[in-house]
């Protein structure tokens, strides 16, 4: 329930951030050398210019626990302090276990529940309102939220119009009790008509089977880039909108914007829509490409530390991704 704005019965907030990049650059220019592409085709349809690539003994579990272990720090909790843990994951390190316990195994954060979700892109606004409904009913106290991503791992590297677009990352929040401020309101949505445009198949089918019901051989990521910029452009705005509603405040009283980082011409048709400038939009995807459910955690966790985005500020999240799903929120710091 929300008081004007930023005062929030049951107050839930973000105490610490933290995040995960991999060493590895991968520049446009290297590419070009893998690929029919150019680093002017790629920056004119994306705005990316290189992302990070997760090394062959990475995995997304490792990913995410190097994130989580500098938001716990940066939270001041130990492990143990920690009762849910979530990881929204499209590459999770096993079927089963769950990556989410792999995570729970390395910080020895024994008294966690511990489980992951799939939403793509939209992930981590998923686990984000999972996490602030569990402990604003007061069910947990502290509960650590991951996006970890290795899409490198299932990225079809003869694709040129998808492997340009995807890099590896993981980013993290702790939610506990604030005294003001805090979650302000969150909303998630689904359009299954459209789970088409955007895949990747399950490995345990054969290339035969997987032909058969998808029209491709191998488990890597397929899009129909078209239905995907499409959908993207017309849900990103709605998801901002959605989500200030529920917060009770208009756009000119957000401080930042922190749209998923997938696309820089899709940043810019929401920061229109709103007549906002672009200057209020955080975009980090030049430096880091999509990194699918890691992408907002990550640009948050940067700006915080390199103090553009400060305590007090409201943020607005929003993220699309394959489902396809939409989610967003509205934090205030």
């Amino acid at each position: 329930m929300v008081n004007n704005i930023g005062i929030v019965e049951n107050c839930v907030g973000i105490i610490g951030t933290g995040s995960y990049l991999p060493e590895r650059v991968l520049t446009n220019f290297d590419l070009e050398k893998m690929v029919d592409t150019s680093d002017s085709w790629i920056k004119e349809r994306t705005g990316i210019s290189e992302r990070r690539i997760a090394s062959e003994a990475q995995t997304s579990s490792d990913l995410a626990a190097k994130a989580a272990e500098l938001a716990l720090m940066d939270a001041g909790l130990k492990p143990e302090e920690i009762d849910l843990i979530i990881v929204a994951t499209v590459t999770p390190d096993y079927y089963f276990p769950s990556t989410a316990c792999l995570v729970q195994n390395r910080l020895q954060a024994s008294n966690a529940a511990a489980f992951d979700i799939s939403a793509a892109c939209s992930g981590f606004i998923y686990a984000l309102t999972i996490a602030w409904q569990h402990i604003k009913t007061g069910y947990y106290k502290n509960a650590l939220v991951i996006g970890a991503d290795a899409l490198s791992k299932i990225a079809d590297w003869e694709d040129r119009s998808t492997c340009v677009l995807f890099g590896d990352g993981a980013g993290a929040f702790v939610l506990g009790r604030v005294e003001e401020g805090g979650i302000m309101s969150t909303k998630m949505g689904s359009d299954g008509t459209g789970a088409r445009h955007l895949t990747c198949p399950a490995t345990y089918f054969g290339a035969e089977e997987l032909e058969k019901r998808n029209g491709v051989k191998k488990a890597t990521i397929w899009m129909n880039g078209q239905e995907v910029f499409k959908f993207a452009v017309n849900i990103m705005p709605h998801a901002f909108e959605k989500a200030l509603e529920e917060a009770g405040i208009a756009a000119e009283q957000v401080d930042w914007f922190i749209p998923h980082q997938a696309n820089l011409r899709i940043i810019e048709a929401s920061a229109k829509k709103f007549k906002l400038p672009m200057d209020k939009f955080i975009v980090t995807l030049q430096k880091f490409g999509n990194t699918s459910a890691s992408s907002i955690p990550i640009a948050v966790d940067e700006c915080i530390r390199s103090g553009k985005v400060k305590r007090g500020d409201i943020l607005a999240m929003a993220a699309f991704g394959a489902g396809l799903t939409w989610g967003s929120a509205v934090v205030r710091l």
